[in-house]
C-alpha cells in the first residue's frame, strides 16, 4: 500500500528523461535543466538562474550578508539550507544512503550526484562542445574554458582564475601559510590532500590500493594512478593556449605557461630572488641559505660526493652505473636526465620556447636566452683575474686566458 501511494505521489514525469515528480511545479523547474532556461536574473551583475532560490542565494555574494550562523562553530551562511547541511558535519549524521553500494551521505543532493557514478548519467551538456557533465557546477567551470572568464582574482598580484579553489591554492604562494599539520610528527602542509597522503604513507601503514593494470605499479590515490596511466597511454589532456604543447598533468601545464608569461611567483624568504618553480626556489634556498651543518644530507657510496637533495644523488649515481633511463622517441638517443632529453627533443620538433622580450628572437634553451640578453644590456659578468677584461660568457674568459 505504501509503495502504491508513493507511485501516485510521483505521477508526473519529464517527457525528455522520464524522471518523475510530485507536482507540476517541480517538473517545470526540472525541465529548465534540459531547455537551459534561466528566467531569474541578478539586477546587479545580470547573472541568470533557473531557480529563484539560487538567485536569492547568489545575491548574498554581492551584499556579503550571511544571516544564518552555526551555533557550534559560528560559521555563517547566506541561506538556511546551507546551514542545515553544514550542521550535519558536527553531528556526523548521514541520513541518505545509496541503494547500490550502501554509501551514506549527509545531503540528499550529494546522494543524487553520487548515483550518477553508477548510472553514468550526465544531464548537463555544454552548448559549445559535445562534452557532458554529472554536476552543473562542473559544466559552469568548463564553459569558462570557452568564454575565457576568470571571475576569481588575487588581491596581491591580480592574477585571475576560473575556480575559487585555484585562487585559494595560489594565495598560499604569497602567504606561505601551511595550515594543515600532522598530529603525529607535526610536519605542516599547504594543502589537506598533501597532509592526507603524508599520513597514509608514513604513519598509518596505508596500502597502495590503486594498481596500474599495465605495469602493476601501485599508488596511494586514484589521482596518482590516473596520472601514471597517462605515461602508458600517452594521453596529454592539458594543452598550452600559446604554443599548443600538451601535458599529462595540470601542474606541468601551469609550470610551462610561465615560460610564456615570465611569471615568477615563488620568492626566496632570505634574498627575495624570484623563481618560476617552487622546487627551484627550494633548491636555491638549500644551496645558498641553509645552515652549513645541514649540508650535504645525501652522500654517494661510490665516490663520497655530497648532495643537498636526494633526487640529485639519484641522478649522480647514474654516472657510476651508466644507467640512461630516458630515451628520445624520435632518434632513440638515451639520456641520464629527463630534462636533458626534453631539451634534446627540441632539435627534432623545432620548438623554441624562450623568447627575447626586446627583439623577439627565440631560443631552444634558457641559458642561451640569458647570454643573448647581455647583447642588449651590455652586461659582462665574467672577468679575467689578470687584466680585468670583461666578457659576456664564462668560456670566453677561458679562451682569453689561453692567449
Amino acid at each position: 500500500m505504501k509503495a502504491a501511494n508513493q507511485a501516485e505521489d510521483y505521477a508526473i514525469s519529464c517527457d525528455i528523461c522520464k524522471k518523475k515528480f510530485k507536482s507540476q511545479t517541480y517538473l517545470i523547474k526540472h525541465t529548465r535543466v534540459h531547455t537551459g532556461e534561466k528566467p531569474f536574473s541578478c539586477d546587479i551583475c545580470l547573472k541568470a538562474f533557473s531557480d529563484k532560490g539560487n538567485l536569492t542565494k547568489h545575491k548574498g555574494t554581492h551584499t556579503g550578508k550571511k544571516p544564518f550562523s552555526c551555533d557550534i562553530c559560528q560559521r555563517s551562511f547566506s541561506c538556511k539550507r546551507s546551514l542545515t547541511g553544514h550542521k550535519l558535519i558536527h553531528t556526523g549524521e548521514k541520513p541518505f544512503s545509496c541503494n547500490i553500494c550502501q554509501r551514506f551521505f549527509s545531503r540528499k543532493q550529494s546522494l543524487v550526484e553520487h548515483k550518477r557514478i553508477h548510472t553514468g548519467e550526465c544531464p548537463f551538456s555544454c552548448d559549445i562542445c559535445p562534452k557532458k557533465f554529472k554536476k552543473k557546477e562542473h559544466l559552469n567551470i568548463h564553459i569558462r574554458n570557452h568564454t575565457g572568464e576568470k571571475p576569481f582574482s588575487c588581491d596581491i598580484c591580480e592574477k585571475a582564475f576560473t575556480q575559487r579553489t585555484h585562487l585559494r591554492q595560489h594565495i598560499i604562494i604569497h602567504t606561505g601559510e601551511r595550515s594543515y599539520s600532522c598530529s603525529i610528527c607535526q610536519k605542516t602542509f599547504k594543502q589537506k590532500t598533501h597532509l592526507d597522503t603524508h599520513t597514509k604513507r608514513l604513519h598509518t601503514g596505508g596500502k597502495k590500493s590503486f594498481s596500474c593494470s599495465i605495469c602493476q605499479k601501485a599508488f596511494f590515490t586514484k589521482s596518482g594512478l590516473d596520472i601514471h596511466t597517462r605515461s602508458h597511454t600517452g594521453e596529454k589532456p592539458y594543452s598550452c593556449s600559446s604554443c599548443t604543447k600538451a601535458f599529462s598533468t595540470k601542474g606541468h601545464l601551469a609550470s610551462h605557461t610561465r615560460t610564456h608569461t615570465g611569471e615568477k611567483p615563488f620568492s626566496c624568504s632570505e634574498c627575495h630572488q624570484t623563481f618560476r618553480h617552487n622546487s627551484t626556489m627550494r633548491s636555491h634556498y638549500k644551496s645558498s641559505h641553509a645552515p652549513k651543518d645541514k649540508l650535504p644530507k645525501y652522500s654517494c657510496v661510490e665516490c663520497g660526493k655530497g648532495f643537498v637533495r636526494k633526487d640529485a644523488l639519484i641522478v649522480h649515481m647514474r654516472l657510476h652505473s651508466d644507467e640512461m633511463p630516458f630515451t628520445c622517441d624520435v632518434c632513440q638517443k638515451p639520456f641520464r636526465q629527463k630534462s636533458n632529453m626534453e631539451r634534446h627533443r627540441r632539435i627534432h620538433t623545432g620548438e623554441r620556447p624562450y623568447s627575447c622580450s626586446i627583439c623577439q628572437k627565440t631560443f631552444r634553451e634558457k641559458h642561451i636566452l640569458v647570454c643573448h640578453m647581455r647583447t642588449h644590456t651590455g652586461e659582462k659578468p665574467f672577468s679575467c683575474p689578470v687584466c680585468q677584461k670583461s666578457f659576456t660568457q664564462q668560456h670566453c674568459v677561458k679562451k682569453h686566458k689561453c692567449l
